[in-house]
């Protein structure tokens, strides 16, 4: 089983003949939908979700309901809208959802749902949570954590690795930052202080669950 890596909080998941893709936004690379047959989306922010160019794909699409709704009109059947607490399989893998809102970035902005994933492998549950800081209750083998965003700061991003306790983490949400510098110090407080094992998948590449 493989996690691919793509920009800011796209990645894809391959298992033989199933893939998975999750958040491919405006910034993720043309390649993302290849061989994909499943979508989900968390919310419905642009950098998580190009709802012009998954429109022209061939795939079904599960997204909370602000976003299911107006892919539903480009898409119909092919979009299913979840909420917390819905399980369902897509592209073969069980998934569970959880979270509901988006962090707050200033004075209840931006006030929108956001749903996080759990998304079952091999490795343990795949947690991807989109634009929050949920931790779930159930048991992280791995964790996307996100690592630069108008609502983070970086004690809340160790903080929230620690809470959830995966066994490794990967960072995402990482478009904002300089490879140069802010990938760099953004990992150093994640090696020396997240108390997991933590490595950044470089763009486009991928690492074995």
């Amino acid at each position: 089983m493989q996690l691919i890596k793509f920009t800011h909080a796209c990645v894809r998941l391959h298992d033989g003949d199933r893939t998975l893709l999750i958040d491919p936004g405006v910034w993720s690379e043309p390649e993302v939908f290849e061989g994909v047959t499943d979508v989900l989306i968390t919310h419905e922010h642009h950098d998580h979700v190009d709802a012009e160019r998954l429109a022209q794909q061939d795939v079904r699409v599960f997204a909370p309901e602000l976003i299911a709704g107006e892919l539903r009109e480009k898409m119909g059947d092919a979009v299913t809208t979840v909420a917390t607490g819905d399980t369902f399989t897509a592209a073969g893998f069980d998934v569970t959802v959880v979270g509901g809102e988006h962090a707050e970035i200033y004075e209840g902005l931006p006030g929108c749902a956001n749903v996080g994933y759990l998304v079952g492998t091999s490795s343990g549950a795949l947690y991807h949570p989109g634009d929050a800081l949920f931790v779930p209750e159930a048991e992280v083998g791995v964790l996307l954590v996100p690592a630069s965003a108008p609502w983070l700061k970086l004690r809340e991003a160790l903080d929230f690795v620690r809470a959830v306790a995966p066994k490794r983490a990967h960072p995402i949400h990482d478009r904002m930052f300089s490879e140069d510098i802010g990938f760099a110090g953004f990992d150093r407080w994640m090696e020396m202080k997240g108390q997991t094992a933590y490595s950044r998948i470089p763009i486009g590449s991928g690492a074995e669950l």
